[in-house]
């Protein structure tokens, strides 16, 4: 997991990056919660995404928004922190240039940030939305949403009401050949602080059954055992 360094809109963009084996293995981006609240790509619940991507062979990219850690600039509301997202995943893309596919997946504010760059970029194939914070940033420019994904929450959610994130599952889920997997985990809060387990075995299920050739990224994930 060797750190990069990204030329990002407002300079230096600190990161995290696993290269997968083989030219064509999926990649994914993985987006952290809110710069002013704590974010960073150091949370558990941003590790966990990581680590589950890269377990099932996939090249897997986390890194700090602008003003968090060694990344340079500051909180910009969400407009700069698109653009390092974008910055983020053309660095990506550049390193992998024959990739099967591209996902996306953020954490509260960082799942507020993937949506939007799924709207940008035709590229990514699908989304895993953690605690989207439905009851704070406005979702409507998901019209149509352009990729189905997964969106988990946690039912003891104390930041984000279950409720408005329902309401935001089932505009999306009304769309035209958009399928929305919908899962609360029980007891989790928004910080999913005691249900790493229960966020990772959701989430694999979920890469297991809709990233492609995820059968032999998984194979490719799995060390051979010296004898």
């Amino acid at each position: 997991m060797p750190d990069i360094i990204i030329n990002g809109p407002e300079g230096r963009i600190e990161g995290r990056y696993h290269h997968a084996r083989g030219g064509t293995a999926p990649m994914a981006l993985v987006l952290h919660q809110h710069p002013l609240h704590g974010g960073t790509m150091n949370n558990k619940v941003v590790y966990t995404l990581y680590q589950t991507f890269m377990r099932r062979g996939f090249s897997t990219l986390r890194f700090n928004f602008r003003g968090v850690g060694r990344s340079q600039g500051s909180f910009d509301r969400g407009e700069g922190e698109l653009a390092d997202a974008a910055s983020a995943l053309d660095w990506l893309q550049g390193y992998n240039p024959n990739a099967t596919s591209c996902w996306v997946a953020g954490y509260s504010f960082g799942a507020w940030i993937g949506m939007q760059l799924l709207m940008r970029r035709p590229e990514i194939e699908s989304f895993i939305s953690v605690a989207p914070p439905a009851n704070q940033y406005d979702f409507s420019f998901l019209a149509p949403c352009p990729s189905s994904g997964l969106i988990l929450h946690g039912d003891q959610d104390s930041s984000v009401p279950p409720e408005a994130v329902q309401k935001l599952v089932h505009k999306l889920s009304h769309q035209r050949d958009i399928k929305i997997d919908f899962r609360k985990i029980p007891g989790a809060d928004h910080f999913f602080a005691d249900n790493p387990e229960a966020l990772a075995t959701h989430v694999d299920s979920y890469i297991a059954a809709h990233a492609r050739f995820a059968e032999q990224a998984e194979t490719a994930a799995v060390p051979t055992r010296s004898r």
